[in-house]
């Protein structure tokens, strides 16, 4: 209930709706490296992370695995496909000790029927998805390598970032290597490693084998706003 309450997309509801939400789903938890699901497995459960990461990840055409994306609590992930099932088109592995809440997309379906609120928001997260789906691919023809590790670095740091006495900057706490941050960009292990040395002696990032931490985000800024 306290985690439905914190969703988007159920902003509003009463102590009721979301207890009815709540009954039709159930509460399941994955170990660091295990999957949720698989990518062509039948796609007929969407899941909420309660606590924990974890990494979308999509095969490309050489069969190569790449993260295109990485969900924090919250967040939604699955697919509302019924009736002829098609498969997952991606994999869904936890990145760290994980729970979700999942429901069948028949039972989602059924709260988007009940409450229009829900299904409005719903449309407007689909459409904003699709707008930044094309957002990024212009992007990643008309922009530098380093532009774009700097703005995926500063949208990580927006999602997952924290500040304590005990961290220099804001530290993202992901286990990314550089393969994974240049499949999230569309790029090449070996260039985000050249940007992130060259980050690391501006003073802007430091980053170890399981977190990045961002020292300058106006120095990081800027680099995303250079044409250089």
């Amino acid at each position: 209930m306290r985690i439905l309450a914190q969703i988007p997309f159920f902003a509003g509801l009463s102590e009721d709706d979301l207890d009815s939400i709540d009954k039709r789903m159930v509460s399941l938890s994955w170990a660091e490296g295990d999957h949720l699901y698989s990518a062509g497995e039948p796609a007929d459960h969407l899941y909420v992370v309660a606590a924990g990461q974890v990494k979308v990840v999509r095969s490309t055409r050489s069969g190569q695995d790449t993260i295109v994306d990485v969900l924090a609590p919250g967040e939604l992930v699955g697919s509302l496909s019924i009736g002829r099932q098609a498969g997952y088109p991606e994999t869904v592995a936890a990145m760290v000790t994980t729970c979700a809440l999942r429901i069948e997309t028949t039972a989602f379906r059924e709260v988007l029927l009940e409450y229009p609120s829900v299904a409005l928001r719903v449309l407007d997260d689909v459409t904003a998805l699709l707008g930044s789906e094309r957002s990024d691919a212009g992007q990643h023809t008309s922009s530098t390598v380093a532009q774009r590790v700097g703005m995926m670095l500063l949208h990580l740091a927006d999602k997952f970032g924290r500040n304590g006495e005990d961290v220099d900057g804001v530290l993202i706490q992901l286990p990314l290597t550089r393969a994974d941050l240049a499949g999230m960009i569309g790029s090449t292990p070996e260039s985000v490693s050249r940007v992130m040395s060259r980050l690391r002696k501006e003073g802007a990032v430091d980053s170890g084998r399981r977190w990045t931490s961002i020292l300058d985000r106006d120095k990081l800024a800027a680099i995303v706003a250079s044409n250089k």
